[in-house]
């Protein structure tokens, strides 16, 4: 493809041509100024999430467990890595005409309610926008979970 000899991670397959993630921490998480990245998290998260998860009745292995399986399920998504100890996974979402790729952060935080708590994050690798893509996945993602709708956040 010749758009991968301008933008290398265009020309590769599944989740290479991105570089490998590390653990996020997510408490330290500042989000960059461009408008190319969408967060869900709990209302009480910091940063500001754009979508606010629910409190799922479930064990945080369970939850992981189910957020692991959306992803895996999505077209054109591919697991970069896994960081089972932190209950944190990454993966690589490519566009299917372009094949850009985003990156995508799960992450499942227990609560002292015996309820769990997830994260997602997604951004863009390449671009200033993503002309709501970003945002589009994290609502599928958490609708596949939870049938009740997320809350925008605005």
């Amino acid at each position: 493809m010749l758009l991968g000899l301008v933008l290398p991670a265009c020309g590769q397959a599944g989740a290479a041509g991105v570089p490998a993630p590390t653990p996020i921490d997510f408490a330290h998480l500042v989000r960059p100024a461009s408008p190319n990245t969408a967060l869900a998290a709990p209302a009480s998260f910091s940063p500001k999430p754009d979508l606010v998860t629910p409190a799922y009745p479930l064990t945080p292995e369970t939850l992981f467990a189910r957020a692991r399986a959306v992803a895996q399920s999505e077209p054109r998504t591919y697991l970069q890595a896994a960081f089972p100890d932190r209950m944190q996974a990454d993966y690589v979402a490519r566009s299917a005409v372009f094949n850009f790729p985003d990156l995508v952060t799960v992450q499942v935080l227990p609560a002292n309610d015996g309820t769990a708590r997830l994260v997602l994050w997604s951004r863009s690798v390449y671009g200033r926008s993503d002309f709501g893509v970003n945002r589009k996945r994290l609502t599928t993602w958490i609708a596949a979970l939870d049938p009740t709708p997320a809350r925008s956040n605005d």
